[in-house]
């Protein structure tokens, strides 16, 4: 097992101690139109997104054109009823678009990699020289697609939904095995859209401690909550889908973010990452000023030489600019050795 928590894709580090890596997922909302695929591409980095996320397969790469009720999808989900072939053929990313994607993000300064999900498609993705693959969840127990991957020497991440910990394992030795260099793994909930309860983003530094990789979240909660609250817990990696607009159907815009939405949460991510910080104790840069308003011991009555301090004479109140409030006993019935008037801060060669 490496103990490195951390990645690199082309020139980014990924990984503790470096920024959220923040993946915008295209998924289906392009809607089979590739000016809107484009303008997506194009959203994903006027909205602070690190990376744009395609998906490489067609309907008859994930399935076959059937009728039996084994290929109907049941119901819980958003597309209850549906075919499976039938959904895939709508939702799937044209394989002729996907090289003119890549260029496009590039030339925005985003990565753009995709989830391959047969042979076929990571052929085909090594073709166009991804700088990584993403291996979506439901693929995590297609262990021959996890060699063929392994096997490029490319960089991985790997969702983890619906997964045991044996199962990602399992993945993650199959994948080193084949010659995955590094990888990294995101607690994920194969629900869409998934509940905030069922999230146990605690998970997320488990996954890093127990197995030496950075990981992070794929998220299909609705809004922007706790891909912000999964940064707090040690998220190094974000992947969330994006739409430009949930009024318009498809497959997956449900449970997308809007433009505008997926600013903030890039904002809020930023905010948040540095908020958490390091351990720290004691007076921060932003707190210097304040150190004025502490406490600390004042004359509040006219004091002559040789008058004892008192209750009455000597009071700890704000701001802080006399002795600290700890030496109220041992001032109390010792003699002024000065003249001191009322708002006098309170020093050592005041007493006698």
């Amino acid at each position: 097992m490496t103990t490195t928590p951390s990645i690199t894709i082309a020139d980014r580090r990924i990984g503790p101690g470096h920024p959220t890596y923040i993946i915008a997922e295209l998924s289906a909302n392009h809607n089979q139109d590739y000016e809107q695929a484009a303008r997506l591409v194009h959203v994903a980095a006027e909205s602070g997104a690190d990376a744009i996320k395609l998906q490489t397969y067609t309907a008859d790469t994930l399935t076959i054109d059937c009728d039996q009720p084994y290929f109907q999808i049941g119901e819980g989900t958003i597309w209850a009823g549906r075919r499976l072939y039938e959904l895939y053929e709508e939702a799937f990313t044209p394989w002729e678009w996907q090289p003119r994607l890549k260029a496009l993000a590039e030339s925005l300064g985003l990565h753009c990699f995709s989830s391959p999900f047969d042979a076929t498609a990571v052929d085909f993705l090594e073709d166009m020289d991804v700088p990584a693959h993403k291996v979506a969840s439901f693929e995590i127990v297609d262990i021959p697609l996890l060699k063929k991957i392994g096997s490029t020497g490319k960089p991985v991440i790997m969702s983890t939904g619906m997964a045991s910990l044996a199962e990602i394992s399992e993945g993650v030795d199959v994948l080193r095995s084949a010659g995955a260099p590094e990888i990294a793994l995101l607690k994920c909930i194969s629900a869409y859209p998934a509940p905030a309860e069922a999230m146990n983003l605690q998970t997320i530094p488990h996954l890093s401690q127990a197995f030496g990789v950075p990981a992070g979240l794929s998220d299909h909660t609705l809004g922007i909550t706790v891909p912000v609250a999964s940064v707090a817990l040690g998220a190094t990696i974000i992947e969330k889908h994006f739409t430009l607009s949930r009024s318009v159907p498809g497959p997956d815009s449900q449970f997308s973010l809007e433009p505008e939405e997926f600013r903030m949460m890039v904002e809020a991510v930023r905010t948040a990452e540095k908020a958490v910080g390091n351990v720290h104790y004691g007076v921060s840069a932003s707190e210097q000023k304040s150190r004025s308003f502490r406490r600390s011991l004042f004359v509040v009555q006219d004091v002559r030489q040789g008058d004892r301090f008192t209750a009455e004479n000597v009071r700890s109140i704000r701001p802080g600019d006399g002795l600290h409030p700890r030496f109220l006993e041992d001032v109390i019935g010792r003699v002024a050795a000065v003249d001191l008037t009322r708002g006098t801060p309170l020093k050592w060669q005041d007493i006698a």
